[in-house]
């Protein structure tokens, strides 16, 4: 089979795929009009489908024919919460609500991933799964599928991402650190109102926040081992309400990311120990809230890496294959890893002519519709070629 060769025939359907899914994005969870557009075409294709009548999203069931191990692959569905500028002529057409992340993108390539491997269908040596997934945004979407055991099955699963730092044509399945595990803290700090004139009458919880801000660096830079990256950002601040009152209350929020696991199961101790010290130190008593979101997403499967790269160069070339960067952004992709082995790609966007240019979750953003044959060639490509490396086994 040419899976190339296939994919670029069908790229009108990917084309009206794509634009029909980005005119008519849905938040996380809320993705029913999406997945009843999904679930339509893969009927269409033949192909059976596992929905759910509590959530959204759903996995499609390809091959089986022949016996074999069982390979997931996997798309988000969901948007995000934002006015769309990008310009093109398929915009959003939901006030506030945009594809800003290339679920759209990710969604239809594997609609075309289907419609290739269905057409293959007798000859796969094994079981190719689909899920679409909801709810990435908010980063618990994957829980629902671990938890109905959608993957008790499941010997591998492979995911993908768009990535606008890396040049269209090229896909990138590298080994090692790929996106980094995330956490998220609130922080409420109590003090005692004054007026602004006799600070000595009260307790500043705005000075303790500034305070608390500063030494929680002091984390990533002291007690983090400097060869291990670990970033701790507080990105709300919400305080006060005149300009002459010593402000009594403040509330913090942030993101704290590492790779490394050990720092990750132990940093709440830490976290803990600097903030409880500075609260002290100013008077004040603080609330915590730490929540740990998602672990990092390391691909340290080298065989299936492998077969992964060998797939994209088999379709464009040696040259097509390419290495990004690892990056502090997070994916919940990792908890599924967590519960079965698996390897995540980037697929490059990166068109300057085109205009596609802008970061995730811009605006602005934007994807030529020429990368959606690439996508799901990739994704057909790297799932055959990981059933037929273990062709006969079955786990």
């Amino acid at each position: 089979m040419n899976f190339r060769e296939n994919a670029y025939a069908i790229q009108n359907f990917l084309t009206d795929c794509r634009h029909h899914i980005h005119r008519n994005p849905e938040l996380s969870f809320k993705e029913w009009e999406t997945t009843r557009f999904i679930v339509e075409k893969l009927t269409e294709m033949g192909i059976d489908v596992t929905t759910f009548e509590d959530y959204p999203g759903c996995i499609a069931h390809i091959g089986g024919k022949k016996p074999g191990r069982t390979v997931f692959l996997r798309a988000d569905i969901d948007a995000l919460p934002m006015e769309e500028h990008s310009g093109v002529d398929y915009a959003s057409n939901v006030p506030g609500v945009m594809h800003a992340c290339g679920h759209d993108v990710h969604t239809t390539s594997l609609l075309g991933a289907a419609k290739l491997l269905k057409a293959v269908e007798d000859s796969i040596p094994g079981k190719v799964k689909l899920l679409f997934q909801s709810g990435e945004e908010c980063f618990v979407g994957s829980q629902y599928y671990i938890k109905h055991h959608c993957f008790d099955s499941c010997d591998f699963i492979y995911g993908m991402h768009v990535w606008p730092g890396l040049e269209d044509g090229k896909v990138d399945f590298s080994d090692g650190n790929r996106m980094a595990a995330c956490d998220n803290f609130v922080l409420k700090i109590h003090g005692k109102s004054a007026h602004g004139s006799t600070p000595n009458l009260g307790k500043d919880a705005i000075v303790c926040a500034s305070a608390m801000i500063m030494n929680l660096q002091s984390i990533a830079s002291r007690w983090n081992d400097p060869m291990n990256p670990l970033v701790v950002s507080v990105g709300m601040i919400k305080a006060g309400t005149a300009f002459n009152i010593l402000c009594d209350e403040v509330e913090l929020e942030g993101t704290v990311r590492t790779y490394d696991r050990d720092i990750h199961l132990a940093i709440d101790d830490a976290f803990r120990n600097v903030v409880e010290s500075t609260a002290k130190t100013y008077g004040c008593t603080v609330d915590i809230q730490y929540d740990k979101l998602e672990p990092a997403v390391v691909n340290d499967h080298a065989a299936e890496n492998e077969i992964a790269r060998g797939a994209v160069a088999k379709l464009f070339g040696k040259d097509a294959v390419a290495y990004v960067d690892s990056g502090m952004g997070s994916e919940d992709f990792s908890q599924i890893m967590e519960v079965v082995p698996g390897a995540f790609g980037f697929l490059g966007i990166r068109d300057e002519e085109y205009g596609a240019v802008w970061p995730l979750h811009s605006d602005h953003f934007r994807v030529n519709d020429n990368v959606l044959p690439i996508g799901a060639a990739t994704y057909a490509q790297v799932a055959y070629d990981y059933l037929e490396a273990f062709a006969g086994e079955e786990e």
